[in-house]
């Protein structure tokens, strides 16, 4: 008898994670339209067909699943900026996502500012009991991975997740985006379309918080090109601020074809140096976003790293987890690519 096709078998066909099969089956808007489709018809030309019985009870479990109210969950905003959660440029889409998912499994959020010079540690713990809330997600760290020693308390009375990043003092469990599997692939992206020299762009205080995971990313990709073609990152992002003439020095003696980036701003230095995007050269957003749908990049999908996060100290709750971990647990969200006008040429099957 021969053995039955899974998503499993399709997300290795389509080099995509298992649970962006899954979405894409169901055609969840999360995941990119092309990449949908393109899932979809590998999925057709595999032969695969959904077990009905499943689906349909997948269904019925959809359909009926009551959100009736199990408790309150605290989503600690860990930004400098205490509007963050609604205006930072990257953070509302983590907060959306957990959000979302502690609605379909009962719960509600109440926001508190870490920065907040009047809480601490036992005030906030007080708060919590007060409220009966029983797990906390800390989202927005944008610069730093140290959390505030005054909140040492809740760190070690309450079960904690940390979206986005890594935390160091304490080290606490989080969901974050796999920063060096998002590099690596873009890099194979670009060369896939025929570019021949990609170079990071990224500044040095960002992937120090992500534990240079931005930089391995690339280093690995790098191993299979030439040594000529190998061309160093420029790190001096907020400095080129100041002095452009920083960026374009290192531009004129790496002389790349592509760049990867998480700046907008990149685009707008190449402009005033009289180079062409995308006919001079190309530009890969690191961080894709629908404000700018023309750029090319990797879509962190960082709504679903905050629901992971949710889902995670939902799962610390219910397990009767709590305090500092021992062996803090790392849950990393696959990207995706996304086509746009910054590049020449579209990728039908990206990696």
């Amino acid at each position: 008898m021969p053995q039955k096709l899974t998503m499993t078998d399709i997300a290795r066909q389509a080099r995509v994670s298992k649970n962006t099969v899954s979405l894409a089956l169901r055609n969840d808007s999360r995941i990119p339209a092309a990449t949908r489709n393109r899932i979809q018809e590998i999925a057709e030309r595999l032969g695969y067909r959904k077990n009905p019985t499943i689906a349909h009870l997948m269904v019925q479990l959809r359909a009926n699943r009551t959100k009736s109210f199990a408790a309150t969950l605290a989503l600690l905003n860990a930004n400098r900026d205490p509007n963050a959660f609604r205006e930072h440029p990257t953070v509302p889409r983590y907060v959306e996502g957990c959000r979302r998912r502690a609605s379909q499994l009962g719960y509600t959020l109440d926001e508190f500012w870490l920065h907040d010079p009047r809480l601490d540690g036992e005030q906030l713990n007080r708060i919590l009991h007060t409220r009966g809330i029983r797990g906390v997600i800390v989202a927005g760290l944008m610069h730093e991975n140290h959390l505030p020693e005054r909140f040492l308390p809740t760190w070690e009375k309450f079960p904690c997740v940390v979206t986005g990043v890594r935390t160091r003092d304490p080290s606490l469990s989080f969901a974050s985006t796999d920063q060096h599997m998002l590099t690596l692939r873009a890099v194979e992206n670009v060369l896939r379309l025929g570019y021949q020299r990609p170079a990071l762009v990224l500044d040095h205080v960002i992937d120090r918080l992500i534990e240079g995971r931005f930089t391995s990313g690339m280093l690995i990709a790098q191993q299979n090109l030439p040594a000529s073609r190998r061309l160093r990152p420029f790190y001096k992002v907020k400095e080129a601020h100041q002095n452009r003439e920083l960026f374009h020095q290192w531009f004129v003696k790496e002389k790349p074809d592509v760049i990867l980036t998480l700046y907008h701003d990149v685009m707008h230095w190449l402009k005033g140096m009289r180079i062409r995007v995308p006919e001079d050269i190309g530009v890969v957003q690191l961080e894709w976003r629908e404000d700018h749908p023309e750029l090319a990049g990797m879509n962190q999908h960082n709504d679903v790293t905050g629901e992971a996060a949710a889902e995670m100290v939902i799962s610390m709750i219910y397990n009767g987890e709590c305090g500092i971990p021992v062996f803090p647990r790392a849950t990393f969200i696959d990207s995706t690519w996304v086509n746009g006008k910054t590049v020449n040429g579209q990728i039908s099957s990206a990696v």
